[in-house]
């Protein structure tokens, strides 16, 4: 899905990453998927955030 500045937008759902985390053998909760896509995304920013510093 783009919006209209034509960048991706689509996240990986809960139900997705409990797919791939299990498909690589990881039995979590629904609720254990959402905390470690949080973590993630908290992560990734984070690591873009400190990429954008570091270039100005």
């Amino acid at each position: 899905m783009e919006n209209e500045t034509g960048y991706n937008e689509s996240k990986i759902t809960t139900e997705k990453a409990l797919q791939m985390l299990k498909s690589e053998g990881l039995e979590v909760t629904f609720e254990q998927a959402e905390e470690i896509l949080y973590f993630l995304r908290k992560i990734a920013n984070i690591a873009v955030l400190k990429h954008l510093n570091k270039t100005e």
